[in-house]
C-alpha cells in the first residue's frame, strides 16, 4: 500500500482496516506494507500525519474487533498456531507497535484460535524486516522519507521478493501514473483510491485470476493459456469511477 493523498482519511483507514482484519490476514492479496511519508498524507482539509494515521487505523481495527456483530465473522479462525507466534513475535521487531493482538470471543465456535491484528511502525531503513511475508494479522506502516521513496521501496520489493497486488491512493494525477508506470515495471497490478465496498482482497474480476506471472510472487498467470506465453506477462490498473 502506497498512501500519498487522499479525499477522506476516515475512509480509507476504514477500507485499509477491513482489509487487514479479513480473514484474520490469511488471504494472499491481504495488505501488508503499507508506505507512508514522514511528513504525513494531504487530505482535502489539510495534512493529516503520520501519527493521525496510524491511530485512525488502529481505532477502526478496534472498531472491527470489537463490534460483536462483525468482528469474529469478519476475522474468522487463524488456522495453524504458528501463524499466532508470528503475531507474537511481530510484536517484538525493533519499532512502535501502535495496536498489539488480542483475543476474542467467537459466539459460534468458543475453541477457536483467533487473534486480532497487530500494527507496527518500521523505519523505511529496516527493509530486513518488510522484505518478508508475515503471512497472518499483521500490518508494517512504514515511515519513508517522502512519495517517491514510497514507491521505489515498494517497486523494489515487488521486483526482488513479490507482489500480487499494490493498492495506492493518491489525489494527484502525475503521482498516480508515476505509481502505474513503475508498479507495471515490477508486474504488479496497481487499484488506487478504494474506498466503500471494494477492498484490496478481491483483487480481480475473476477470484482466479491473481499473479501476472511476472515477478516473484508467481511465475504463472491462472489464464487461459491461448492468451499468455512467455514472452508476455498481464499487469491491470484499476480505479473507481465517480458517481
Amino acid at each position: 500500500m502506497i498512501l500519498d493523498s487522499v479525499e477522506d482519511a476516515d475512509k480509507v483507514a476504514a477500507n485499509l482496516a477491513f482489509s487487514v482484519a479479513l480473514y484474520s490476514g490469511q488471504m494472499c492479496t491481504a495488505p501488508q506494507n503499507f508506505y507512508i511519508q514522514k511528513g504525513g498524507i494531504k487530505t482535502s482539509t489539510g495534512i493529516v500525519s503520520f501519527d493521525e494515521f496510524a491511530q485512525k487505523l488502529a481505532d477502526q481495527l478496534n472498531a472491527i474487533a470489537d463490534n460483536p456483530k462483525a468482528g469474529p465473522f469478519v476475522l474468522g479462525a487463524v488456522q495453524n498456531k504458528k501463524t499466532c507466534e508470528r503475531v507474537t513475535d511481530a510484536e517484538k521487531l525493533p519499532g512502535k507497535v501502535w495496536l498489539k493482538s488480542r483475543t476474542f470471543e467467537n459466539p459460534m465456535f468458543k475453541n477457536a484460535r483467533v487473534a486480532t491484528p497487530v500494527l507496527i511502525e518500521v523505519d523505511a531503513s529496516k527493509k530486513d524486516i518488510f522484505s518478508k511475508e508475515l503471512f497472518g494479522p499483521i500490518a508494517l506502516l512504514i515511515k519513508t522519507k517522502d512519495t517517491d521513496q514510497s514507491i521505489a521501496l515498494a517497486q523494489e520489493m515487488a521486483l526482488n521478493y513479490g507482489a500480487i497486488s499494490c493498492g495506492a491512493y493518491t489525489t494527484d494525477e502525475k503521482v498516480k501514473e508515476k505509481i502505474a508506470d513503475e508498479m507495471s515495471l515490477a508486474a504488479t497490478p496497481v487499484s488506487f483510491n478504494l474506498i466503500g465496498g471494494i477492498y484490496m482482497n478481491q483483487h480481480a474480476a475473476f477470484s482466479d485470476f491473481h499473479v501476472t506471472g511476472g515477478n516473484p510472487a508467481g511465475n504463472a498467470s491462472f489464464t487461459n493459456p491461448e492468451y499468455v506465453t512467455k514472452r508476455f506477462t498481464w499487469v491491470g490498473i484499476r480505479e473507481p469511477v465517480k458517481a
